[in-house]
């Protein structure tokens, strides 16, 4: 999906200026998005790709004038109604107006678990593609729908430097297809390759990509 949450290389944002002693939430009802954020996931309602697809589908406006959490929050409130967990009557009067739809509950005993991130890495069905030294072609793919690939890494050329194994492939478990397990690597790219001849000639870039994103250079 090529919306405004892929911010790689755009202009007009400015620096990235880190917070000192920046606390874990700057007010209560940010530790609570996150409680019910590893909540829903112990449900299964919904995956990590899911609540990340949810976000990018915000509108401009609405993504680029939330904070952090407010995004996490949207984002549930979206896949909860998409998946009928709540109706959008419900979430208009701000509680519940029927009986809640049976999921998992978690418990005390639970905790350590919904905070324990599960494993992505799936048996492998084929051979790897590539290898430590090839190098590949980012696809110049424009999804309307959610990919890992970022618009600024598309149509480029890099060098595998690793195979990571082969992995649950976000752009078809956001879809509905299943989790289409496929290999992924590490990229790295010349600066120059993404941003032009006027790019640091020192830099380079690195992504993991997924091996439906790379094509032979």
């Amino acid at each position: 999906m090529n919306g405004v949450h892929d911010m790689g290389g755009m202009h007009g944002f400015g620096k990235v200026e880190p917070e000192p002693n920046e606390p874990p939430f700057h007010a209560p009802w940010e530790g609570r998005v996150l409680a019910m954020q590893r909540a829903m996931r112990y449900t299964r309602a919904w995956n990590i790709d899911m609540s990340r697809d949810a976000q990018e589908r915000l509108p401009a406006p609405t993504y680029l004038s939330s904070s952090y959490y407010q995004r996490w929050a949207l984002g549930m409130e979206q896949n909860a109604l998409e998946k009928g967990l709540i109706d959008a009557d419900e979430l208009a009067a701000g509680r519940a107006l029927r009986p809640g739809k049976p999921v998992p509950r978690m418990t005390k005993d639970d905790l350590a678990g919904a905070f324990t991130r599960g494993s992505f890495s799936r048996p492998a069905r084929t051979r790897p593609r590539f290898e430590p030294g090839d190098r590949v072609r980012t696809k110049n793919m424009n999804p309307r729908t959610h990919t890992r690939l970022p618009r600024y890494a598309r149509g480029r050329v890099g060098t595998v430097e690793a195979v990571r194994g082969c992995h649950v492939f976000p752009d078809s478990v956001t879809i509905g297809v299943g989790e289409d397990p496929q290999w992924l690597y590490t990229v790295v790219f010349a600066g120059r390759e993404l941003w032009g001849e006027q790019s640091d000639p020192t830099l380079t870039v690195s992504i993991e990509a997924f091996e439906p994103y790379l094509e032979p250079a």
